[in-house]
């Protein structure tokens, strides 16, 4: 059993200092592959740092296979840990380095050689097992570090921003080898930590988003869990809207005209706008905030319909799409508008925004999200 239960842990450094981790209250079944994710500072560290037993928890419970851990040492936990740096011993080979923790605890000398062989066979170590770290690239030293947690066999694998000190193109093919290794063991729980919205979005099976700064004294750590594309379509709150998905979602400021069970009227940049959402629990005349993605949005001439009257200011092109920066009024947020291939328009050009109901999310005053009406993928 490998499933982790937090119940309403607190972590504080110091009395009246504040709240590094509140109340975070969540589940990682068994086999699960979950990411912390978060700004820096947010505490996703400090969190994993807890279920590893290197940081004391100030209040709550945390149960590791239904077994309450908070007073078990690290070894006893049944957990192993990848560190953002490799931290190999420099004097030891490949396959020193990945027996060398079963050794201090006496396992079996036949036992050992086995488990690393396995290892090595599942991270494509076998040919580098006599290298010393200083002849491994940064991708192989830390397949090393991975192989040594996996001889451990443990309940649960624990990874700290592991890929944060690899190249770009390290980074995407050791993010392909976790995901086959997550595949390959199965059973194994595991919980990894990371900034960058790309890793969760693309290893995940869950996604914990944690709050940064004054919102964790307001709401809590933990901002919204679910399934990475859960967190794409139906972002709980504008942080969360903000922080998933690049580039990040349009939010602009709106004032509700009318809400029915299955649609709202907004206005928005002095047009009236559709939303397919269940904003009855805001005032009317209140204030809301629309949020569209910049995929969703709809480029046409200008005055081709109705929509929202913008001009461009800026184009990237990135090649596979282009990235239109669009000024929809005085003292408004400048949009970010994504479209495919290489677009033709120039700085300066008067567009029309189109706006469809069902890709379009609506916020309270307090940055609170209304029920979307349309199902989408989760």
């Amino acid at each position: 059993m490998s499933r982790i239960d937090f119940q309403q842990v607190n972590k504080r450094y110091g009395a009246g200092l504040p709240l590094t981790i509140k109340d975070a209250t969540l589940t990682v079944e068994d086999g699960e592959f979950c990411v912390f994710v978060g700004p820096s500072g947010c505490g996703k560290s400090t969190l994993l740092r807890c279920v590893a037993g290197l940081e004391d928890i100030t209040s709550g419970d945390l149960s590791i296979g239904g077994v309450r851990v908070n007073d078990l040492p690290p070894a006893q936990r049944g957990v192993a840990m990848v560190f953002q740096s490799y931290a190999l011993y420099p004097h030891m080979t490949v396959a020193q380095n990945m027996a060398f923790g079963l050794q201090v605890m006496g396992a079996d000398k036949a036992a050992i050689a086995q488990k690393v062989m396995a290892a090595a066979d599942i991270l494509q170590l076998t040919p580098l097992m006599d290298r010393l770290p200083k002849a491994l690239s940064g991708g192989q030293r830390q397949r090393v570090a991975i192989g040594r947690a996996i001889v451990k066999q443990p309940k649960v694998f624990l990874f700290d921003e592991p890929l944060s000190n690899l190249d770009a193109a390290l980074r995407v093919q050791t993010r392909l080898e976790i995901a086959k290794l997550h595949h390959d063991l199965g059973s194994a729980s595991m919980i990894y930590v990371t900034h960058d919205q790309v890793e969760a979005m693309t290893l995940a099976d869950k996604i914990v988003l944690l709050h940064t700064g004054a919102l964790i004294e307001q709401r809590g750590s933990v901002a919204q869990v679910g399934s990475p594309m859960t967190l794409y379509h139906r972002p709980a709150s504008t942080f969360v809207a903000e922080f998933i998905g690049s580039p990040k979602m349009n939010l602009l400021p709106g004032r509700l005209l009318q809400a029915e069970g299955d649609a709202a009227r907004i206005e928005v940049a002095g047009q009236t706008v559709v939303a397919a959402v269940d904003a009855r629990a805001v005032s009317a005349g209140g204030a809301v905030q629309l949020g569209v993605r910049p995929e969703h949005l709809l480029v046409a001439d200008a005055g081709a319909g109705a929509g929202l009257p913008a001009t461009l200011l800026h184009v990237e092109r990135l090649g596979d799409s282009s990235l239109l920066y669009v000024n929809v009024g005085a003292g408004l947020p400048t949009l970010t508008v994504k479209v495919e291939g290489n677009a033709s328009r120039t700085a300066g050009s008067a567009l029309t925004l189109r706006l469809l109901p069902e890709q379009l999310h609506l916020f309270d005053s307090a940055g609170q999200a209304c029920q979307r009406t349309v199902e989408l993928p989760t």
